[in-house]
């Protein structure tokens, strides 16, 4: 049936590109080279109909194609920052194909009042963004660092899933496998020490319980430090945040299709299509789509996904616009293979050669599978009073939700007797995930650029309501069985766990779960079902100023205040409480070399909420207790560089976070008291570089060093790492060379990988250490492209080197797979 669904898509899309196409022979096209007097090509330079909405970029090559024009008479117009303009007028009869090639020269005039949004020599630079700041700046003017993803990258790297596309940034490293489960079931990932997931898109709330699929993706931004003033703190982390930026449509048809095979079963099938809607170009719209099978590649495991995302743009005049943008993804997967190491008690194995696990084994079955549909539906409209206010007014809604059967495997002290003197015995916990989570957002900003005296300021001044509600039906969990890995005899280790006499029990494999779907149901029939309903809003009111002293001096300085109302759980009053935080922002950034050197300092705050928390008394009697909201403060100074005629780019920076007021619950046998007396302080230094030293080469690369420790708070962890800081160490790296001529122009390779340093996943006082060794992954690639296709082979992993995450937990990640990936532009 899904299979006929998906050729039924496909005939779907193609009789749409068919039919589009035909109106469009109708039609006129201009195409041709724009080329400087230098005889070098001049890439992403804008070629437009003057007078109207209609137009379109060179690429690498300099040339440039516009299609659906309506006949008629038109001025072509040529301009590009740091070039030279030029016009020339055609005439245009229906179905005629002209060409117009331009020569044109560079350009020294200053044009400091212009926000690039492009790059002329990268196509993996662009990191001009209004995104991060929520004003219109250079990233040389934001003090704030952060790290742009491009979709050009991505498409290098035959880059299927959110993870591999992450490994990109510099000081990011996942922490947690997406488990599925409601509310939290999207992976975690460590950013400056702090776990954070990926729960923003384009700017606003974009929650799911899954896998997020990469298809709709213009670029990512990571976006580093406590962001609290601009972003609140319902879904961030005080290491930063991770914002996904969709595709916008254009005013011209086109679009590509794509297949890519690989290893473990991979077969993933894209589609963009961009179209106008109407003869003047103003509405114009555009979907991104995407089926996605995939087997794992240990013993059991699956994954498959259909992703849709129509958008849709209206340019109603040139002081109104509106853009909508949906995305609906169904994805079905089993869990991904953790194990949680025992957290009470001191640990039996320290590292993974003492564990002795054989990551092939999932202990998991294709029958016991979880599905999570999620929605996001977002629309923005944004109005132009003058040339110093604009309004920005932007609404979403989303929805994820969780079905199906989720595990987990603990280690236990009750599951192991002393007699078992080697490996660990995990058991197995289940239950049937049944959860929504709905979220509404409510933005309005207004954003100005004007002068007060000689001095600029550009400001946002923005309102924000946050509305976060969950609906929990789950069952409860069960046990389904005990799992042992370690180097004894499966006789011995049923000696000591079972009765010898019943043999039913007994662990065969290293497993006596019974992973059939109806042995699951039958046991967690009798388990009940948990009922919850959770209700969360937070009211914000905000504003960030830039204020340029000289072309070359700026400073920043921004406030958020929020108030925090929860009703918790609905059933209850007993966690009911309101909140009111400020959260402040301030940087300062010194240019000596306007828009090629900048120097920057900031200071940033993070903030969170702690909700109320029931202290047991020795005597057994409890009563409510409540806190004042956590806040992380962040100093940080640097440099970002934009030198050698764009050719490299690149930001270092040393930062010091530190966090107070931590809240944490102490354990005994009789009573559970909490504290608000946690402090933590993570440093680092980051540096990160994406250049283009000669045509056709790129380069990406980053590295990091994080210093992470606990200094008051819970005695568990106090003067340690905490878990969730990663390893110390990162770097990444990817180079990408293409023939720009000759005979072997169109060919290219890639090349590149990624080091992480050893990791502590559990690191407690009482419980002992457990180390996940350092690897270093290396990827290559090799690849050719015209204009209209590119065939890509993608090798990654090429040692086959095992290679693991966790956080209190193992997860294996993926051995060398192979992908092969056709593209074809129209």
């Amino acid at each position: 049936m899904k299979l006929k669904f998906t050729i039924s898509f496909l005939s779907f899309c193609f009789a749409l590109m068919t039919s589009v196409s035909a109106l469009a022979q109708e039609k006129a096209t201009i195409k041709g080279q724009i080329s400087l007097t230098n005889n070098q090509a001049a890439d992403n330079v804008s070629v437009t109909l003057k007078g109207t909405k209609i137009g379109t970029s060179t690429d690498a090559n300099g040339f440039y194609e516009i299609k659906n024009i309506k006949p008629g008479n038109y001025v072509i117009k040529v301009s590009g920052i740091g070039y030279s303009s030029k016009e020339k007028s055609v005439s245009l009869n229906g179905g005629d194909s002209i060409i117009e090639d331009f020569r044109i020269s560079e350009n020294s005039q200053e044009l400091n009042e212009i926000v690039v949004n492009g790059n002329r020599k990268n196509p993996l630079a662009r990191k001009e963004t209004q995104q991060v700041s929520r004003l219109p700046l250079k990233n040389l003017e934001n003090p704030q660092v952060y790290t742009t993803i491009t979709a050009e990258l991505l498409k290098e790297q035959v880059v299927t899933n959110l993870d591999d596309a992450l490994k990109n940034a510099p000081g990011l490293t996942p922490l947690w496998a997406s488990t599925g489960r409601g509310g939290d079931g999207a992976g975690y990932f460590s950013l400056r020490g702090f776990a954070v997931q990926p729960t923003m898109t384009n700017g606003l709330p974009g929650l799911t319980n899954g896998g997020l699929d990469p298809a709709n993706i213009d670029k990512i931004e990571v976006i580093k430090g406590p962001s609290g003033t601009l972003f609140g703190s319902s879904l961030i982390s005080y290491g930063g945040l991770i914002n996904l930026t969709t595709k916008k449509p254009y005013d011209h048809f086109g679009g590509e299709v794509s297949y890519t095979a690989g290893s473990n079963g991979l077969n993933r099938v894209t589609a963009d299509v961009n179209t106008p809607v109407d003869e003047e170009h103003r509405i114009n719209f555009r979907v991104n789509t995407a089926y996605h099978t995939e087997n794992s590649f240990q013993d059991a495991g699956f994954k498959k996904s259909f992703f849709f995302a129509p958008s849709l743009s209206y340019q109603v005049n040139d002081k109104l616009s509106f853009f909508i943008n949906t995305e609906f993804m169904n994805n079905k997967q089993t869990n991904a293979t953790m194990l949680f190491l025992d957290r009470a008690a001191p640990l039996r194995v320290h590292n993974m050669d003492e564990l002795g696990y054989d990551n092939k084994r999932s202990y998991t079955s294709n029958e016991l599978a979880i599905e999570t549909p999620s929605y996001n539906l977002q629309g923005q409209m944004m109005y132009k009073f003058n040339d110093q206010w604009t309004s920005q007014t932007v609404v979403s809604r989303g929805s994820s939700s969780s079905n199906g059967y989720y595990s987990y495997l603990y280690e236990g002290t009750q599951y192991a007797p002393a007699e078992i003197s080697e490996g660990i015995v995990l058991g197995r916990s289940m239950n049937y995930q049944n959860s929504t989570t709905l979220t509404t957002d409510i933005q309005q900003n207004f954003i100005g650029d004007f002068k007060i005296g000689s001095l600029r300021n550009r400001l946002v001044v923005g309102l924000d309501y946050f509305n976060r509600g969950m609906v929990d039906n789950s069952s409860n969990y069960v046990r389904n069985g005990n799992i042992y890995i370690g180097n004894l005899d499966v006789a011995t280790v049923n000696q000591y766990l079972y009765n010898i006499t019943d043999p039913t029990k007994y662990i065969t494999n290293g497993d006596n779960g019974n992973l059939t779907k109806a042995g699951t149901d039958a046991l967690i029939a009798s388990a009940g079902i948990s009922m919850n309903k959770t209700k969360q809003e937070v009211y914000s009111a905000y504003f960030s100023d830039v204020i340029n002293f000289t072309p070359a001096l700026s400073a920043m300085a921004s406030l958020r205040v929020d108030r925090f109302v929860t009703a918790g759980d609905l059933s209850t009053n007993a966690d009911d409480f309101n909140q009111t935080a400020f959260s402040p922002k301030f940087g300062i950034v010194y240019q000596p070399i306007i828009d090629k050197v900048s120097l920057f300092a900031n200071y940033m705050d993070g903030f969170a909420n702690s909700a109320p928390v029931t202290e047991i008394l020795g005597d057994g009697t409890t009563r409510p207790r409540t806190f004042k909201p956590e806040h992380a403060n962040q100093f940080e100074i640097g440099t970002k560089l934009n030198v050698f005629k764009d050719k490299l780019y690149a930001t270092l920076s040393y930062y010091d976070i530190q966090v107070k007021d931590q809240v944490y619950v102490v354990y005994t046998a009789t009573s559970q008291t909490p504290y608000q007396d946690g402090a933590q302080r993570n440093k680092g230094f980051e540096a990160e570089f994406v250049a283009n030293p000669i045509d056709g080469l790129n380069i990406v690369a980053g590295y990091s060093y994080v210093d992470a420790v606990l200094n008051a708070g819970d005695p568990s962890f106090v003067g340690r790492r905490p878990e969730s800081s990663g390893p110390r160490n990162l770097a990444n790296l990817w180079a990408s060379y293409k023939f720009p001529e000759g005979d072997l122009k169109g060919f290219g390779l890639g090349f590149g990988g990624n080091y992480a340093d050893k990791n502590l996943i559990m690191n407690r006082n009482g419980v002992g250490q457990f180390t996940i060794p350092s690897y270093t992954v290396l990827n290559s690639s090799i690849f050719y492209g015209t204009e209209k296709y590119t065939l890509t082979l993608k090798l990654d992993n090429i040692a086959n080197v095992d290679t693991y995450d966790g956080w209190s937990t193992i997860h294996p990640r993926n051995m060398r797979t192979v992908a092969a990936n056709f593209s074809y532009r129209f």
